[in-house]
């Protein structure tokens, strides 16, 4: 089953993590954990690595075509054995930088058809990576879910407890004033009534 789940990994199609916005955001609360940080780097120096060796590339085309274009203009009009010293050395320096060139075109081509292997295996542990992350970061937020849940169902119990309760005392109050004024009348209750507040006053 572990080779099964490899092989579907290395096969799916997944676009460079670090050039998607989206994928940034995943860790935007809590930031990137040191495991993503490395492989993230990692890929980041495999890309900034093909870039540059484009540019370089295109650079040294640019060069080797002046150096060709100097050979042709020191050739024009004098034939081989008529090439005086300076030109001679200056025909055999363009062609060895000529030569050089081509050595390093072929050496950076050659590293280019091996980085987008690299790009991918890479990008494949940084999707691994950040699978992790994403997954520890649910199973946490569940738990938290699950535990505060619980606790707004024990508040909500609470709460119907405590409503009961107080619309049982708001009833009982009113049953023992009801009862008091029927038995000691109207005239006593106010003296009562006056007496608490003054005491309430000055508690």
């Amino acid at each position: 089953m572990k080779e099964e789940y490899q092989k579907a990994l290395a096969a799916a199609q997944v676009p460079v993590l670090v050039l998607d916005q989206k994928w940034h955001q995943l860790f935007v609360l809590s930031g990137k954990p040191e495991t993503v940080l490395m492989v993230e780097k990692e890929l980041n120096q495999l890309l900034e690595r093909q870039g540059k060796l484009n540019n370089d590339i295109k650079d040294l085309k640019k060069t080797k075509s002046k150096l060709m274009d100097n050979i042709v203009q020191n050739m024009e009009g004098t034939h081989e054995e008529n090439i005086n010293d300076i030109s001679s050395k200056k025909l055999s320096e363009d062609r060895r930088l000529i030569d050089e060139i081509n050595q390093t075109i072929e050496s950076y081509e050659d590293e280019l058809l091996e980085i987008p292997r690299q790009i991918h295996e890479t990008n494949g542990r940084l999707m691994a990576a950040t699978m992790d992350y994403c997954y520890d970061t649910l199973r946490s937020n569940k738990e938290q879910i699950d535990e505060i849940a619980l606790w707004i169902a024990q508040v909500r119990m609470d709460l119907k407890k405590n409503i009961i309760k107080k619309q049982n005392r708001e009833i009982n109050n009113k049953q023992i004033y009801s009862y008091m004024h029927d038995i000691f009348g109207a005239q006593i209750l106010d003296l009562f009534d006056l007496k608490t507040e003054d005491e309430e006053k000055m508690n």
